[in-house]
């Protein structure tokens, strides 16, 4: 097989929180680190509103900002960086932030390489522990606050948090029909790359 035809198993790991919240998904190996991101949002699941950064042996990676980068703290492009690039560099683990208010901090693990199975959509989810924490809950501290009192209809912040939420919270739960309908859509979203490539470069050819 190609390389275009290798996948990476990856495991996602919330940071300092008890007990760990995880996933596990595969994604190709040509994945640009904003498709690894795109993947992460899928699978937390989070709303992909607010800004986001790898970082991975001694570099940072996201969308760059004249005005936050310089010299001294170059960022590399997650959209032109491929998961395959850095793995061929020995890279295994990827720490990855989202929200720089809220400081939503995962470690990305390369568990495996593997070959692509015929006729697979990628990304594709494998499995996963327990419930992600809401958008914009205010970080663990908040996170740790809403579990609680989204656990105790007698807490004095239970009506207010469950109004703010809109429904129950289960934080054992993984919502795996909306995690698969979300990486449906990144898969779909890829096929028709792969497709209007392909298109573009029969006509060059």
């Amino acid at each position: 097989m190609s390389y275009g035809d290798r996948i990476a198993r990856l495991m996602i790991e919330l940071d300092d929180w008890r007990p760990v919240i995880w996933r596990r998904v595969e994604v190709p190996l040509t994945s640009s680190l904003k498709a690894v991101h795109d993947v992460v949002q899928a699978v937390m699941p989070f709303e992909d509103y607010h800004l986001f950064e790898f970082h991975a042996d001694g570099k940072r990676y996201a969308i760059p900002d004249p005005e936050w980068d310089s010299l001294r703290h170059r960022t590399f492009s997650a959209k032109t960086t491929k998961l395959g690039a850095l793995v061929d560099r020995g890279i295994e683990k990827l720490s990855y932030t989202y929200d720089f208010g809220d400081d939503w901090r995962h470690t990305i693990t390369v568990e495996k390489l593997l070959d692509a199975t015929p006729g697979a959509d990628y990304p594709r989810y494998i499995d996963g522990a327990r419930c992600g924490p809401p958008e914009d809950v205010g970080g663990l501290p908040g996170f740790e606050l809403f579990v609680t009192a989204m656990g105790d209809p007698d807490h004095d912040q239970h009506g207010e948090l469950m109004r703010w939420h809109g429904r129950p919270f289960d934080p054992e739960r993984v919502d795996e029909p909306g995690i698969q309908a979300r990486l449906g859509k990144l898969a779909r979203r890829r096929a028709i790359g792969k497709a209007a490539f392909a298109k573009s470069q029969n006509k060059i050819n």
